[in-house]
């Protein structure tokens, strides 16, 4: 993670042009490997990372730390490096000694070179280059590690420049690590500081996968100011899923007031439901670190972002899953579970589904549900369980869905999907709630709004989202009491801690920045976790 220069071009975040499906790889690796899009373990069980990273190179005596991460649940670490640039190089001893560490305490061990961030198209190609030139001279270190290390080859290697010429240079690297008979897994970062808001990685990740022989390839984004709306977080991972590329969320996570406001709740969430790697910044970093540094290494003291992202509801307590090479899940089972039987819904509402199924069974036992919305050929995961038992909450009211289950094992094995469900949720029924809204002033392109929701209810809300439309093209560019999420013209605003409760007959506000044309007309109507609230 480093300083973002410039100025960050949001419409070219998302190219129109879906990515090609990927092809399976021909070749495959004997250690941790890539097989249909999926980050896989020697033994082919499913292996997806959950962990923080450790910046080692600046803090190479908190030998203690790895031992902590583990401890409170992570079964990866993203170890930093560097390569001499500036910093003083890593010796294969020291490397050596981080990779016995991460061994000794069951951590899968990406290892990158921190020290190739934010260089011009040039030097950026020579920085890589020089990466794999210090990966190979690590070679006697690293060789025979497959099962334990994935090598990140650099850092946000460009930075806030064109980075048109990521794919050759990168392809370069790849190749050379290949041609000195490394068969790790290779991580890429995306250029743009990592976070590719000029859609370079997503329009070229296909041509760089198909030039590893091996086909032992992962791509890392970096989730920062960039991706600061649920539709851009989700956009973008479902494109490397859809293609069947394998993604991971190499660094995310930062304060509001610096790197904008991104949405780590929705990364997480979306993460969880696409069962993609994530790896959080940062234990020991330079911004909003997880430890509060100002206590010490003490991992008793965790930072507020440091307790959402490892005892969140997505976080890393809730959803890491120890390697079985460590001893985790079930190595060398490679049964699937039976196929669950075809779901049946009931207490449909405007928002919410329960769906149930017959169990399926398992050699060993098995271990959860996955439930999936189907939309022609795609699927959503929607929801997990450990019965076979449900409901699917977040619907919209007077709409059709399709829904079908998988079931899995420990061993990462999953069953072929059951037949489907179709489910019509009903009408939204009038809820305990009153909204108002005001403009608070306006001037040429731009006005100020206020909306405050009322519990007209007798039992408090905790939670919420309200739902409305603007009628002439406004957008919010910035608001508090809340965050907003806009598709179009329909707006989505989730509480912030503040607000988040409402008492019974009492109101919250929240207030907002928007732009506009020459017209503002208020919204009329508005929903509160998909009811339907009167206007004050």
């Amino acid at each position: 993670m480093t300083v973002l220069l410039g100025l960050v071009v949001l419409g070219a975040l998302c190219p129109a042009a879906a990515l090609a499906q990927a092809e399976p790889p021909g070749i495959q690796a004997t250690g941790l490997h890539i097989s249909n899009g999926r980050l896989l373990e020697g033994n082919g069980n499913d292996f997806v990372m959950r962990g923080v990273n450790h910046a080692h190179t600046w803090y190479p005596n908190e030998t203690q730390s790895l031992a902590d991460v583990k401890a409170l649940g992570a079964n990866t670490v993203r170890v930093v490096l560097a390569d001499g640039h500036r910093w003083t190089a890593n010796s294969a001893a020291d490397v050596a000694n981080v990779v016995s560490q991460c061994k000794a305490n069951k951590l899968i061990c990406v290892l990158e070179v921190h020290d190739t961030t934010g260089y011009g198209e040039e030097a950026a190609a020579g920085t890589l280059d020089k990466a794999a030139d210090y990966w190979i001279g690590l070679k006697s270190v690293l060789a025979g590690q497959e099962n334990y290390i994935i090598i990140n080859i650099g850092n946000e290697p460009w930075g806030n420049t064109n980075p048109a010429g990521w794919t050759d240079p990168t392809i370069a690297a790849i190749k050379k690590l290949r041609g000195a008979g490394f068969e790790h897994t290779i991580m890429v970062d995306a250029p743009n500081w990592g976070q590719d808001w000029q859609g370079v990685m997503r329009a070229n990740a296909q041509s760089v996968y198909a030039a590893d022989t091996t086909g032992n390839l992962v791509f890392s984004i970096h989730m920062y100011s960039v991706f600061d709306t649920a539709a851009e977080i989700t956009d973008y991972l479902n494109a490397f899923v859809t293609a069947k590329l394998p993604l991971v969320i190499g660094e995310f996570g930062g304060p509001a007031d610096q790197w904008g406001d991104p949405d780590e709740d929705t990364m997480l969430a979306t993460a969880e439901q696409l069962d993609l790697g994530y790896l959080a910044w940062s234990w020991s970093g330079n911004t909003d670190p997880i430890l509060d540094l100002s206590i010490g290494f003490d991992p008793a003291q965790l930072s507020a972002w440091g307790q959402r992202i490892f005892n969140g509801v997505n976080g890393i307590a809730q959803t890491s899953k120890e390697a079985t090479v460590y001893g985790g899940g079930t190595p060398g089972d490679t049964q699937a579970p039976t196929t669950p039987g075809t779901p049946s819904a009931s207490a449909v509402t405007a928002t919410s589904a329960t769906l149930t199924w017959t169990a399926s069974t398992d050699n060993v036992g098995v271990a959860g549900y996955d439930v999936v919305r189907v939309s022609g050929g795609t699927e959503t995961k929607v929801a997990a369980s450990t019965t076979n038992s449900v409901t699917v909450s977040g619907l919209t009211a007077e709409t059709a869905y399709t829904f079908a289950v998988y079931a899995r094992d420990a061993a990462g094995n999953r069953s072929s999907r059951s037949a489907t469900v179709n489910v019509t949720t009903d009408d939204t029924p009038a809820g305990n709630c009153s909204v108002g809204y005001r403009v608070v002033g306006e001037w040429p392109g731009g006005f100020q709004g206020e909306i405050t929701i009322r519990n007209t209810g007798t039992a408090a809300i905790n939670g919420w989202t309200l739902g409305f439309s603007f009628a002439n093209g406004q957008t919010v560019s910035n608001m508090w009491g809340g965050t907003p999420t806009q598709n179009g013209a329909a707006v989505s605003v989730t509480p912030a801690s503040y607000t988040s409760t409402i008492p019974a007959a009492g109101s919250v506000t929240v207030g907002f920045i928007g732009t506009k044309g020459t017209t503002n007309t208020a919204p009329t109507a508005f929903t509160l976790s998909g009811s339907t609230c009167t206007t004050a």
